[in-house]
């Protein structure tokens, strides 16, 4: 069960990053008129060495569903699943959280699809923290 709400979550991640990196490619789309999104989409922070910051989330999303998938499919992902997508959870909340940082005290705008990857990447922690805590329960 819990691991089905992770897929949920890992493709609804999936969506929003990938729309994210759509608006940033193209600049089009809903972020183009609503204010406090254009600007953080084109602040110097949006990007990593010319990579925008969506797209390193979308395969970071993909890298989670890839895993997911694999614990049903491979011993070492059936072993070691629950833990490393914990891990990437973790990464991605931290990150996630110093992004945030970035849009309320460096950018000063907000961006809505922003707090929609950090809100799903906090359900995807709490989730996967549960799913070890079941697996040592378990074990």
């Amino acid at each position: 069960m819990l691991r089905t709400v992770l897929i949920g979550l890992a493709i609804l991640g999936l969506l929003d990053a990938a729309y994210l990196t759509y608006i940033k490619v193209l600049e089009d789309g809903v972020c183009a008129i609503s204010g406090g999104c254009a600007i953080v989409n084109t602040s110097p922070y949006a990007s990593l060495a010319g990579i925008p910051i969506a797209a390193i989330g979308a395969v970071a999303y993909l890298a989670m569903l890839a895993v997911l998938w694999l614990e049903e499919r491979n011993d070492f992902f059936a072993v070691n699943g629950s833990m490393i997508v914990f891990g990437m959870a973790l990464i991605g909340v931290l990150y996630s959280a110093y992004l945030t940082y970035l849009e309320l005290y460096v950018i000063h705008a907000i961006c809505p699809f922003c707090v929609v990857s950090a809100v799903i990447l906090v359900a995807m922690l709490v989730v996967s923290i549960l799913r070890l805590r079941n697996d040592l329960h378990t074990a």
